[in-house]
């Protein structure tokens, strides 16, 4: 009887124990941390449980010098000090330490620089970096000449085709020299981007860079491509309104002389470099590595340059 009792005691132990650990991991898998007592960890659970962004930098710095979880900790780092407005900072910290940094995390921590850019209004190296990842693209080295490529965002890992990749970094690299008002350079951005895959709000802006430049009937039929639903993604609510705006502003702004608009294009000259690294498709030590979407757009960056 007592020897009953006491396996039923440890029993009872054991299935406490092992109901911790079930809640304890399910904890986690909710909250996304990750499990143990790390800088690394600790860092996550300030950030997410604690919502001490202040404490989770400095766990996340300890992370860093320590070497635990390098990589994620610095991406991470970074992208809570942009959430406290400590932008400049978190890019002077992806310079100093990428270098610790596995060749993997490379990409991400160059979106992460190309946010935080953004975001201090630094659009020269904005530019420069876009177009850097333009060329490692073309020239095989960020796909490895193949089409596809894995991406994690959130914790979940998915599929990004090369076309996908080329059209989300010219549609930055094109906002980017909008910023600056080399709308030609934008312009010119925007069309190879709607040539590798079309969709509706880089339609807009490519019509705001048209009607930057005074040429309101070419911009009224980019846009009107979009409220007749014949690019992808024109049936979102919000690049609709965004069309209906753009659209009573061209219908509201006066049309300029020949002199004002001669003054736009010596004003707004095509950024130098704006070929993105295409000029050097001619290069034989490349050929190999080319992916077919650069064949389809040659024609019209031939036509550019020209």
């Amino acid at each position: 009887m007592e020897r009953s009792l006491k396996k039923m005691k440890n029993n009872n132990i054991n299935s406490t124990s092992n109901n911790m650990m079930k809640g304890n991991e399910l904890f986690h898998v909710i909250h996304k941390v990750p499990c143990g007592d790390t800088p690394y960890v600790k860092a996550k659970h300030a950030q997410l449980i604690e919502k001490n962004p202040e404490m989770a930098i400095v766990w996340f710095w300890k992370a860093i010098n320590t070497g635990d979880r390098v990589d994620s900790a610095l991406k991470d780092m970074a992208v809570v000090m942009k959430q406290l407005d400590r932008s400049e900072e978190a890019i002077e910290a992806i310079k100093s330490f990428r270098p610790r940094c596995s060749k993997n995390s490379q990409d991400s921590l160059d979106n992460v620089l190309i946010d935080l850019y953004k975001k201090c209004g630094r659009m020269e190296e904005q530019v420069e970096l876009l177009k850097r990842k333009l060329r490692q693209i073309y020239q095989g080295e960020a796909f490895n000449g193949k089409p596809t490529k894995t991406a994690r965002s959130h914790g979940k890992k998915f599929q990004v085709t090369v076309q996908q990749e080329i059209s989300r970094l010219l549609g930055n690299l094109g906002w980017a020299y909008m910023q600056q008002a080399k709308y030609l350079s934008a312009e010119a951005v925007y069309r190879k981007a709607q040539i590798v895959e079309p969709d509706a709000n880089k339609s807009c802006n490519l019509a705001m860079c048209l009607i930057k430049q005074g040429r309101f009937e070419e911009g009224r039929a980019v846009l009107d491509d979009v409220l007749e639903s014949r690019v992808s993604g024109s049936d979102d609510c919000k690049t609709r309104q965004r069309a209906v705006e753009l659209l009573s502003e061209l219908e509201t702004s006066l049309p300029r002389g020949r002199d004002a608009e001669m003054e736009d294009v010596l004003g707004n000259m095509l950024d130098d470099d704006f070929v993105l690294g295409f000029e050097e498709r001619t290069a034989t030590s490349f050929k190999s590595k080319r992916l077919p979407i650069f064949e389809q757009i040659s024609p019209f960056i031939d036509q550019l340059v020209c």
